[in-house]
Order: structure tokens, then C-alpha cells, then sequence
């Protein structure tokens, strides 16, 4: 069955609500209390994909500068992924690849991997502190030019946009590929949800260490979330850019601490589901 709601983003829509607190209680058992963040080992996509059905692939990155409370490519991973795709089959009709455990298949992949190519969606996250060697850019050119997805999330405040927006540039000159915001009529707002914001969302130790009281964790410099993209030269969209905010923190995190995710998750799935959809269909 396919799921939708009509809630805005900020109401909690109700059946999104119901659904992933009757699922989340054993699922993600694994976070507690041995689950540690950047500790996990890379589990490289194969030359061959087990299977055709939907998958998502992890960048590997070398960093170039620092961020507070960021790991570098390993940040949210892989619970991040391993949710949003377990929520994704869930609450639409999406088949996604599985492993021999039932586990949804997630993969991590370097820019010069020929793997590269079998990923139909791949993330970067802490994209602040990406650094991409020649090499790296032009294949990922070459991948985004070719109909790959690329989301990146998970960069805080104005040096951090700074430096991303040069990196991407290195990719995807600015002159022939613009980065534009994305307006509140945008499709990919009403993939499945009716969505009319991007959430802010922080990462589950900050959000613990100010007590809840802000969703900004960089003060007055990431008060405002941006939503932008990059567009080929038929419209697709072949960059999401989610800054000001944590998007895969509330897949990850999801099942650490019952205010966490009401506070933050279903509004995450939300967006992730529809951004997810958008790319795979347009």
C-alpha cells in the first residue's frame, strides 16, 4: 500500500507519526549502546550489484578542513542509510536491495570506483569538508552527467557553505551549472508528503548538550536552512544540497531517544522520502 499524508512539515502528520513509532522499537536495537559513529568499517559496493532493486551509496572523502562534531564521509553512517531505506519500503511501494540477513543493502564508494556508476543515489555527508582531487571531480561529473543523484547534507554556517560551494564548482562550474534555491512550489515538495518547508534538524549530541532549546548549531550563522540544488540542462535535478541542517541524523538517530524522534523524524522521513522519489522518477 502506499502511503501518503496531507500534513504540512511542522504539524507531525499523524499516520507518518503512527506508522514509524509501532515500527521503530526493535529495528534499531543495534544503536544501543554499542553503536558508534565513524567506528564502523566501509562496506565497498561490488563491481556487480547483488540485485536491481534500490540501493544507496555512501562518497568516500578525504578532508581538507575540520568540522565541529563531524567525522568526515562516516558521519551518520551507516544506520543513516539503513533506516531511510528500511522507512522507504516501508511507507511506499519502493523495493529496495537486501542481504541475506533481510538488512537493506548499503555501500560505501570511492569517486574513482567503477562501482560508482551502478549507484542510481549517493550522499556525502559533513559536506563542509569534502575534497575532491581532479580525478574525483571529473568522474563525478561524469556520474552526475550521466543521471546520476547526488545529496549532500550535513554542513553548518557560512565557511562550511564556503567551502562546498568551491568543491562543487571544481565539478560543475558554476557559469553553465547554477546553484538555485528551491521555492516552496517545487515538486519535490509533494512527492508523497505535503512538505512546505526543509526542517532544521541537529544532530542528537547537541540537541542533548543545549537541552533542546535551539536547532542551530552555529548560533546566528546557521539560523536560516537552505535547500538547493543543481540542475542539468533539461531541468533534472543532479545535486540536493540540505545546509543549515542534519537531515540524515533524524533516520540515524531515530531510535536513541523517544523526543529525538518525535521531535525530528517524521519530518525527516518526510523530506528524505521525497526527495528520494523526486530523484528516482524525474
Amino acid at each position: 500500500m502506499r502511503f501518503a499524508s496531507r500534513g504540512k512539515i511542522g504539524a507531525r502528520p499523524l499516520m507518518v507519526v503512527s506508522l514509524l513509532l509501532l515500527l521503530t522499537a526493535g529495528y534499531v536495537e543495534a544503536q544501543w549502546g554499542r553503536y558508534r559513529e565513524g567506528r564502523i568499517p566501509a562496506r565497498f559496493a561490488p563491481s556487480v550489484m547483488p540485485d536491481g532493486a534500490f540501493t544507496v551509496c555512501r562518497i568516500m572523502y578525504e578532508r581538507t578542513r575540520l568540522e565541529e562534531m563531524g567525522v568526515g564521509w562516516a558521519t551518520d553512517y551507516p544506520y543513516a542509510e539503513i533506516n531511510l531505506l528500511t522507512r522507504l519500503s516501508e511507507l511506499t511501494r519502493t523495493t529496495v536491495s537486501r542481504d541475506e540477513k533481510g538488512q537493506p543493502n548499503t555501500w560505501v564508494v570511492r569517486l574513482t570506483d567503477d562501482a560508482l556508476f551502478n549507484c542510481p543515489v549517493t550522499l556525502v555527508s559533513d559536506a563542509g569538508t569534502v575534497g575532491f582531487t581532479p580525478e574525483e571531480g571529473q568522474r563525478l561529473r561524469e556520474y552526475l552527467l550521466k543521471g546520476g543523484f547526488l545529496w549532500a547534507d550535513d554542513f553548518w554556517g557560512t565557511p562550511a557553505w564556503t567551502h562546498w560551494e568551491a568543491q562543487i564548482g571544481q565539478v560543475l562550474p558554476r557559469n553553465e551549472y547554477p546553484i538555485v534555491d528551491v521555492q516552496p512550489n517545487d515538486p519535490i515538495f509533494r512527492s508523497q508528503f505535503q512538505v512546505s518547508h526543509m526542517p532544521q534538524i541537529t544532530n542528537i549530541l547537541f540537541w542533548r548538550s543545549v537541552g533542546g532549546s535551539t536547532t542551530s548549531e552555529r548560533g546566528t550563522d546557521s539560523d536560516e536552512t537552505h535547500f538547493r540544488v543543481i540542475r542539468d540542462a533539461r531541468g533534472r535535478i543532479m545535486v540536493v544540497m540540505t545546509h543549515n541542517t542534519d537531515i540524515a541524523d533524524s533516520w540515524e538517530r531515530e531510535g536513541e531517544d523517544a523526543g529525538f524522534f518525535r521531535q525530528f523524524s517524521p519530518d525527516g522521513y518526510a523530506f528524505g522520502i521525497n526527495v528520494i522519489l523526486h530523484a528516482t522518477t524525474h
